[in-house]
């Protein structure tokens, strides 16, 4: 009976023993299932992927569960049976012999779902490793995605400036002379390496910002305004005129001729503000671009885009704080280049054209294009607006030029085309005065003036005329360019 006493008392032990494990391995499954909720929000992604098998793992660990549970109330049982039956060894030895051999089983399956266990932390550890990584990583690549964009409109900011002092520097008035292909020419141009001076029958010279030669191109005239477009879209007003007399070429400057080498500075220009309003989406700024044409013949405006006849509407000037605006003309919306020289083919088989002694097809009156340009940036709430105005004006000749002196229609065209351009001289130097007295300036980014000239002979003092004018507009100083922008509101 001692013996069957140490065994049962041996067998009593192992089941502590195993009752302990057992509690050891709920206890473990317990920690190990709180693990997994509270990693579940940071390994969503990989639980999808992975539920499936945890699943399973899931089953398998209840399986045994259950299993171990039935095993402990078989030991329970036979616990029961030895008390009750002590003297039945026979049967103490069959239930001690199945025990025995369930220990062994149990003990094989804890050590199973011990190594599965710990399989399943090493995956875990990784998982979860590998989510704080990526975490990091995004955001870090957040914050410098955001550094990069802060960079960007600082950039943006520091180039506006940029821009505007070379403007500045250049002059917010410039002239520019671009002379005419002929076979008679007697002009020279003396300076080769900055192209800014000409000279007429060796007597006669003249400085200006810049002198195309008349094997000049488009591109390269264009070349030299390019920059404007720019300045418009960053909210300045911007003004090109194309000055000189009859047959000098100021049409063919400004609208250029069939092909994409002989591209005017009208077409040229618009397309340039379209690039540079493109060129700035990516920094937050999305713009809205309007265009309306008119034409100013003998002290009269008209508007070019109107429908029909010249209209009977008596179009007005009107100045308020919010700009210059002319009263009742068709605004266009522009939402491409392609537009805008829809647009310009209109209005040019409108605008007033007569024969003169100075050429057989002779603007008689000037034509104003303004591209008005609005933007706002959705990232910073700024805004801004700036305008564009392309100006071609009517031929200028002297009276005895012109041949009008015999056609009183004529005469009453030349004497009022004359009369507006001497007013245009007066109206610059009078904002020359301004800028010199200190006084509120014109809110005017840059004004550019092309003067066209004819090299034939014939044509001397029309051309002395011209360029005398235009150098008085090229001394002209202005002041500090405004720029035309608002804040977030």
């Amino acid at each position: 009976m001692d013996a069957e006493r140490a065994k049962v008392a041996e067998l009593e032990a192992n089941h502590r023993a195993l009752s302990l494990e057992l509690a050891n391995a709920k206890s473990l499954e317990l920690d190990k299932r709180r693990e997994l909720v509270s990693a579940s929000d940071e390994i969503e992604k990989l639980r999808i992927k992975h539920a499936r098998e945890i699943m399973e793992l899931e089953m398998e660990v209840k399986s045994k569960a259950r299993e171990a549970r039935e095993l402990a109330d078989e030991l329970r049982l036979a616990k029961s049976d030895l008390e009750r039956e002590r003297d039945s060894v026979s049967n103490l030895k069959a239930t001690l012999s199945h025990q025995s051999t369930s220990h062994i089983t149990l003990n094989a399956q804890i050590n199973a779902l011990q190594a599965q266990k710990a399989a399943m932390q090493t995956q875990l550890d990784a998982v979860m490793t590998t989510s704080s990584d990526r975490t990091l990583e995004l955001e870090t690549a957040n914050r410098r995605i955001l550094d990069l964009e802060q960079d960007a409109r600082e950039s943006e900011m520091v180039r506006r400036k940029l821009h505007n002092m070379v403007q500045e520097l250049k002059g917010n008035i410039r002239v520019f002379c671009r002379v005419r292909p002929g076979r008679e020419a007697d002009i020279s141009f003396p300076d080769k390496r900055d192209h800014k001076e000409i000279v007429r029958k060796e007597i006669y010279n003249f400085g200006f910002d810049r002198v195309f030669a008349p094997e000049s191109t488009q591109s390269e005239v264009f070349e030299e305004i390019s920059l404007l477009a720019q300045s418009c879209v960053d909210g300045y007003n911007v003004c090109i005129f194309a000055y000189g007399q009859t047959g000098s070429g100021k049409s063919f400057t400004m609208e250029g001729g069939s092909t994409e080498a002989t591209t005017g500075m009208i077409p040229r220009a618009v397309s340039q503000v379209f690039k540079a309003a493109d060129d700035l989406k990516s920094k937050g700024w999305e713009y809205k671009m309007d265009g309306q044409f008119l034409e100013i013949y003998n002290e009269t405006i008209n508007d070019l885009l109107g429908k029909g006849e010249f209209d009977k509407k008596k179009h007005e000037i009107k100045h308020d704080k919010s700009g210059t605006r002319v009263t009742d003309v068709n605004v266009m919306p522009l939402p491409s280049p392609a537009s805008v020289t829809s647009l310009l083919r209109v209005a040019n088989s409108r605008r007033t054209v007569a024969a003169t002694l100075m050429n057989e097809r002779s603007s008689r009156s000037h034509s104003v294009f303004t591209l008005r340009i609005s933007g706002t940036n959705t990232h910073t709430g700024e805004s801004c607006e700036g305008s564009l105005n392309l100006v071609d004006l009517a031929g200028s000749e002297r009276l005895n030029s012109s041949g009008a002196a015999g056609d009183k229609d004529r005469l009453k065209e030349t004497q009022n085309i004359n009369k507006s351009l001497s007013a245009l001289g007066d109206v610059i130097a009078a904002l020359g005065e301004k800028g010199e007295k200190g006084e509120k300036h014109i809110p005017y980014r840059n004004s550019k003036m092309i003067l066209n000239l004819s090299p034939l002979a014939a044509h001397l003092n029309e051309s002395l005329c011209s360029l005398r004018f235009a150098t008085k507009v090229n001394n002209t100083m202005i002041g500090t360019a405004k720029k035309q922008i608002r804040g977030s509101s």
